[in-house]
C-alpha cells in the first residue's frame, strides 16, 4: 500500500502541483513571519544591550509610586542634587544625568529626517564641570556642543543628508525653528538611530531648557567602580531615592527592553500569522477538492485493491500517504520560500527608510519545525475526509459506478447542520452589538456564520446560478453547457467558490467599516470645527506658545486659540481629570460643539464649559461651582457656565488659558486654531507656513487636510490588508484553476463527444471560462453579502461611540470587488480552457 501510494503522487504530479503551490504559499508566509519577526527581535534586542553597556544602574521617574499618584502631575523629573549625591557614592564609577525629548532635523532641502517619534534630541552630558565627555555618544569628528546655537548629529544622519561639521541646520523642538551649528559627528548604538531615526545632541543646560526644565534630568544612569555588583550599587542607592522615582539595574533594564521588544515583535507576528492562516483555511478547500477528485478518479482501482484483500484502513492510510509526501514537500519548499520573504521584507523596510539594526537572519529550528508540521497537519487533515468516503464504497459499487452520487440523506444532514450554524452565526453577531464583550461573541458569531454558510454553499449555488441563467443565454450552447457544468457537483462548486468567498467577505467587512468610520469622523470634524485651519506639530509633540503668538500677528487672521492640557483633581475626586485652556475670547468663533445649556460666551476668569458626560459623572449642572486642584498643588473653584454634547473631538472641562497659565510648569499647546478673514485658501495656508520658517515639523492643515489625514491612515491600514490577503486570493486563484484542471480531465470523454458533434474550439474555450467565471461570482456574491453584513454590524457596535455615525455602502467598491471576482474566473480558466479546447476528440472518446 505504501508503494501504491507513492506511485499514485509520482503519477498524478501535474494534478497535484497546484495543491502543493497553495500549501506552499500559505506556509511560505508562516516560515518567513517567524524569520522575519525572529530577526528584527534579535537585531533590536542586541542594540538594545549594546547601549546598555556603561549602564549598571539607572534611575528614573515611578509614574505607579504613591507620591506620583497622588500629585496631578505625576512623577517628577530628577534633579541636580540627586545627581551630585549618587555621583559621590563610593560604589559609582560614573553618573550621568539624561534630558531627551522631540528634536525634528530638516534636511538640506528642508524635509523631515526620520519621521514622528523617531527624531530625537538629547543632551551630551559631560559632567557638571563640562571637562569630560560622554560614553554614550563618542566623537568621530568635531567636538560636542558646548552652548546655545551649537548641536551634534548621529553618524548615519550626516551621511544621509550630507551635512558636515560646520554646517548649519534647521530644527525644531517645539515649533519656531532654530538655526543651529552642527559642531561634531557621534557615533552611537542607539536603537531609534539603529531603527533609522535621528539623535541631536545638546548641551545639557540647552536641553534642559528644551526638553525639561532647568537643573532636571529625565533619567540618570550610574556605572558601578570596579568590585562593586549591579545589586551593590543598588543597595547604596535606594536609600537616597525620592519617593516618586525607581532604581533598576541594567541587568533589568535589558530584561525590560527585551521583554517590550518581543511584545511588539509578537504582536506583529501574531497579525502576520492570521493572514497566513486565514491563506491555510483557504487551501483546506483546495486540497480536499483535489483529493476529492484524485478519489473519484481511482474510485475503481480502489475497488479491485478492496477486492484483492485490502480492508479500509489500508485504503484511507495510502490516501494519507499520498497527502503526507504532498505536505512534506509543500512544507520544504514553502520554508525556502519563507527565508526569501522573509530577506525581502528586511529590505523593503530598509528602502522606506524603516532601517533595522545590522545582523543575521534568524532561522530557528522552530521556525522548520513549524513549517513541516502546519504542511503536513493542514494537508492530512483536509484529505482526511476525502480518504474516509472513498474506504466507505463497496467494492462492487464502486466498480459498476465511478462517479457515486451523494445520498438525499446525507445532503439533508448538512443542510441541517448548515442552517443551524449559520442562524446561530447570525444570531450571536446580532447579540455582539449591544453587549459588553462585544468583540468575543461577535467573532465567536462570524466564524460560526461564516462556516454555516460554507456548509450550505452545495443549497445555495443552483439558486444562485440560476440567476445567472437569462445572461448565460446570450452566450448560446456554450452558456447552458456552462451553467450545468456548474451545478453538475454542487460540493465541488461550493468548495472551489468558498475559498474565493472567505477573502472577499474579509476585504468588503473591512472596507465597508473603513468607509462608515471615515465618513463619521469627517463630519464629526466638520460640526465641531469652525477654525480655517489647525496647526500642530508632525508628531502631535507639544508647541511653544510662540506658533500661537506669530499666527495672531499675521494679516487677514481673525482669530487664533492656543489648546493646553493640564491634569487636575476636580469636585475633590482622587481621579486625575484634564483642563483644557483656550483663548476665551476667540474660541467660539473656532469650535461649534452643540451646547445643551450655556455658550463659549464669559468664558473667562473661573468660568468653565464642562462635556454634559463629566458633568453628569461629577454631580453638576448648570450654573454649579465646584473645587479644583491644578498641576501645581494650588486650590481653584470653577463655575460651570455652558454644557456640550462630547464627541470624539472635543470633551472634557474648558477654561480660559489666562486661568490656566500660572499653575503650568511649561506652558505648551497642543494644537492651535486659526481664523481668517479669506477662508482656507492656497494663499493663505502658504502664507501662515511662510510665517512659521516652512518649518517640516508643523502641519498646518484646512479642513480637507485633516479628512485627508483620516482617509489617509484608513486608505493605508486597507492598503495593507488587502496586501496580506491577496494570499488568501491568490491560493483561491489557485483553487479555481485545480478544480477546472481536473474537471476538464474528468469530463475529456464529455467534451470529446461535444466536440464530434460540432462545438468548435472557441464555443469549448468559452464554456469553460463561463463555468469559471461562474463559480468565481458565486463565490464573490456570497463574499461581498457576508462581508457587508459583518461590516453593518461591526458599525452598529460603534454606533453609541460615533454620534456622526452613518452606515454607507461603498457601491463603487463592492462592483470592483465583484469585477475583480469575475477577472479571477477568468484568469483561472486561462490554462484549464486551452488544455480543453486542445484535446483529441477519437482519443477523448475512448477514454474510460
Amino acid at each position: 500500500m505504501l508503494r501504491t501510494a507513492l506511485r499514485n503522487v509520482l503519477a498524478h504530479k501535474a494534478r497535484l502541483l497546484m495543491t502543493t503551490l497553495a500549501v506552499l504559499l500559505g506556509v511560505a508566509f508562516v516560515s518567513g513571519t517567524l524569520v522575519f519577526t525572529s530577526t528584527i527581535s534579535e537585531a533590536f534586542q542586541r542594540s538594545a544591550e549594546r547601549s546598555l553597556t556603561h549602564v549598571d544602574l539607572a534611575i528614573q521617574p515611578d509614574a505607579d509610586s504613591e507620591a506620583a499618584e497622588d500629585d496631578p502631575r505625576g512623577a517628577a523629573n530628577l534633579d541636580q542634587g540627586l545627581l551630585d549625591q549618587v555621583a559621590a557614592l563610593p560604589g559609582v564609577a560614573a553618573a550621568t544625568g539624561e534630558v531627551t525629548g522631540f528634536a525634528a532635523l530638516a534636511d538640506k532641502e528642508g524635509d523631515l529626517v526620520g519621521d514622528g517619534w523617531s527624531t530625537t534630541g538629547a543632551n551630551y552630558y559631560a559632567g557638571p564641570d563640562g571637562a569630560g565627555t560622554d560614553a554614550r555618544y563618542p566623537m568621530a569628528e568635531g567636538r560636542a556642543p558646548a552652548g546655545p546655537g551649537e548641536i551634534a548629529i548621529d553618524a548615519h544622519t550626516a551621511e544621509r543628508t550630507g551635512y558636515q561639521v560646520g554646517d548649519t541646520a534647521r530644527v525644531s523642538v517645539n515649533g519656531p525653528v532654530r538655526e543651529e551649528t552642527i559642531t561634531g559627528v557621534f557615533t552611537t548604538e542607539d536603537g531609534t538611530v539603529a531603527a533609522g531615526g535621528s539623535l541631536v545632541l545638546y548641551d545639557t543646560a540647552t536641553a534642559q531648557e528644551l526638553f525639561a526644565l532647568p537643573g532636571e534630568f529625565t533619567r540618570i544612569t550610574l556605572e558601578a567602580a570596579d568590585g562593586t555588583s549591579q545589586a551593590g550599587l543598588f543597595d547604596e542607592v535606594e536609600p537616597l531615592l525620592p519617593a516618586d522615582a525607581e532604581a533598576m539595574t541594567g541587568q533589568e533594564l535589558a530584561d525590560e527592553q527585551a521583554a517590550d521588544i518581543e511584545a511588539t515583535t509578537s504582536g506583529m507576528r501574531t497579525g502576520l500569522l492570521a493572514f497566513a492562516g486565514i491563506s491555510l483555511f483557504v487551501g483546506i478547500f483546495i486540497i480536499a477538492n483535489t483529493f476529492t477528485m484524485l478519489v473519484a478518479q481511482r474510485t475503481r482501482e480502489l475497488a479491485l485493491m478492496r477486492a484483492v484483500g485490502a480492508s479500509r484502513r489500508q485504503v484511507t492510510r495510502s490516501v494519507l500517504i499520498e497527502a503526507l509526501a504532498v505536505g512534506v514537500v509543500a512544507g520544504l519548499s514553502g520554508f525556502a520560500a519563507g527565508v526569501g520573504i522573509a530577506a525581502g521584507f528586511r529590505s523593503l523596510m530598509n528602502s522606506f527608510d524603516l532601517t533595522i539594526p545590522e545582523g543575521p537572519l534568524v532561522v530557528s529550528g522552530s521556525a522548520v519545525l513549524a513549517s513541516l508540521v502546519v504542511a503536513v497537519v493542514v494537508t492530512m487533515l483536509a484529505a482526511y475526509l476525502p480518504a474516509r468516503r472513498a474506504a466507505k464504497i463497496p467494492p462492487v459499487a464502486a466498480m459498476n459506478s465511478v462517479h457515486a452520487a451523494p445520498t438525499v440523506r446525507g445532503l439533508l444532514v448538512r443542510n441541517t447542520i448548515g442552517a443551524l450554524l449559520a442562524g446561530a452565526g447570525a444570531a450571536l453577531v446580532l447579540a455582539g452589538i449591544d453587549r459588553d464583550d462585544s468583540g468575543a461573541t461577535m467573532g465567536g458569531g462570524a466564524a460560526l456564520l461564516v462556516i454555516g454558510v460554507f456548509v450550505l454553499t452545495p443549497l445555495l449555488s443552483r439558486p444562485v446560478i440560476a440567476l445567472a441563467s437569462p445572461l448565460l443565454r446570450l452566450f448560446g450552447v456554450s452558456g447552458k453547457l456552462a451553467r450545468l457544468n456548474a451545478v453538475r457537483n454542487p460540493r465541488r462548486t461550493a468548495a472551489t467558490a468558498s475559498a474565493l468567498m472567505i477573502g472577499l467577505t474579509l476585504i468588503t467587512g473591512l472596507t465597508v467599516i473603513a468607509g462608515t468610520v471615515s465618513n463619521a469622523i469627517e463630519k464629526m470634524a466638520a460640526q465641531t470645527l469652525s477654525s480655517d485651519y489647525v496647526v500642530s506639530m508632525a508628531n502631535f509633540a507639544p508647541l511653544s506658545p510662540e506658533v500661537a503668538e506669530t499666527l495672531a500677528e499675521q494679516p487677514g487672521v481673525t482669530g487664533v486659540s492656543g489648546l493646553r492640557a493640564s491634569p487636575a483633581r476636580v469636585a475633590g475626586g482622587d481621579d486625575t481629570e484634564m483642563l483644557t485652556g483656550v483663548n476665551g475670547a476667540a474660541i467660539g468663533n473656532l469650535v461649534s460643539p452643540e451646547f445643551t445649556e450655556g455658550s463659549f460666551e464669559g468664558l473667562a476668569g473661573e468660568n468653565a464649559v464642562v462635556d454634559t458626560a463629566t458633568a453628569e459623572s461629577l454631580g453638576l449642572g448648570m450654573g454649579d461651582s465646584f473645587d479644583v486642584t491644578y498641576e501645581d498643588g494650588q486650590p481653584g473653584r470653577l463655575t460651570i457656565t455652558g454644557l456640550y454634547e462630547d464627541s470624539e473631538m472635543m470633551r472634557g472641562i474648558i477654561l480660559d488659558n489666562a486661568t490656566l497659565d500660572p499653575h503650568l510648569d511649561r506652558i505648551e499647546d497642543f494644537q492651535v486654531m486659526v481664523s481668517t478673514a479669506d477662508g482656507a485658501t492656497d494663499e493663505v495656508k502658504q502664507s501662515l507656513e511662510a510665517a512659521l520658517g516652512d518649518n517640516p515639523a508643523i502641519l498646518v492643515q484646512d479642513e480637507e487636510d485633516v479628512a485627508e489625514d483620516i482617509a489617509y491612515v484608513f486608505t493605508l491600514m486597507l492598503n495593507m490588508l488587502y496586501g496580506l490577503l491577496a494570499m488568501a486570493v491568490v491560493v483561491a486563484v489557485l483553487g479555481v484553476i485545480n478544480t477546472l484542471a481536473m474537471s476538464v480531465f474528468e469530463r475529456r470523454q464529455e467534451i470529446g463527444m461535444l466536440r464530434a458533434i460540432g462545438l468548435d474550439r472557441r464555443s469549448t474555450k468559452r464554456m469553460v471560462r463561463i463555468e469559471s467565471i461562474v463559480i468565481a461570482l458565486f463565490g464573490g456574491v456570497l463574499g461581498v453579502g457576508l462581508g457587508v453584513f459583518f461590516g453593518w454590524a461591526v458599525g452598529e457596535m460603534m454606533r453609541g461611540s460615533l454620534a456622526t455615525y452613518e452606515f454607507l455602502l461603498p457601491w463603487d467598491r463592492l462592483a470592483v470587488f465583484l469585477l475583480l471576482a469575475a477577472l479571477v474566473g477568468v484568469l483561472a480558466a486561462l490554462w484549464p480552457a486551452r488544455r480543453a479546447a486542445k484535446l483529441n476528440m477519437l482519443e477523448a472518446i475512448k477514454a474510460d
